[in-house]
């Protein structure tokens, strides 16, 4: 388990990066996601079934940072990617128009990263993200993000990822994505 000190007035506890049982804590990672992402209750609902699902794909795992009496204020899991998967399909033919649909192949994906607002830009995102990809077998990793320049783009960008392709459209998805890709392991700054 990683340690980081709290800063700053709102976090005066210190934070433990450790394994977490995603699927025992999928409520409290998903109300996290809500107040990061600002989703409300019927996205919220649909995500549930989604990260269950992901949850039983091979290779799957997940990290949580939790205060010192337990609460959890970020998460990330991912899994090796797997062509099959929808993310996948979604963004392959936006990878292939650039020449990157290689990326596809031998990459763990960052599926969700997702840290409480009032822990963010403390170093809790960059420690998870870490951690989560310093012990995976593929040689690289891949993520989206939604594709305006932010402190979440500046931190993938500052551990070594790359835009792949940009203007990526999810179905249902009110915003266009990049999808981001960085040789393995990432750059600790």
């Amino acid at each position: 388990m990683l340690r980081f000190p709290g800063q700053g007035p709102r976090t005066p506890d210190d934070v433990v990066i450790g394994p977490l049982d995603l699927a025992a804590r999928v409520d409290e990672a998903l109300a996290v996601q809500a107040l990061a992402f600002g989703l409300g209750a019927d996205e919220i609902a649909v995500r549930r079934q989604i990260v269950l699902r992901h949850l039983s794909y091979p290779g799957a795992r997940a990290l949580g940072a939790t205060t010192v009496d337990g609460r959890l204020v970020g998460f990330v899991y991912g899994m090796p990617n797997d062509r099959t998967h929808w993310w996948s399909t979604v963004v392959e033919p936006y990878l292939r128009a650039r020449g990157h649909d290689g990326w596809l192949d031998e990459s763990f994906v960052i599926t969700e990263l997702h840290v409480h607002p009032h822990y963010q830009n403390r170093g809790v995102g960059r420690a998870l993200i870490t951690a989560i990809t310093d012990d995976v077998a593929e040689p690289r990793s891949i993520l989206s993000a939604i594709d305006t320049d932010s402190p979440a783009r500046g931190l993938y960008r500052s551990l070594g990822y790359e835009d792949l392709a940009r203007q990526v459209l999810f179905p249902s998805a009110p915003k266009p994505y990049a999808v981001m890709g960085a040789p393995l392991p990432l750059r600790h700054r």
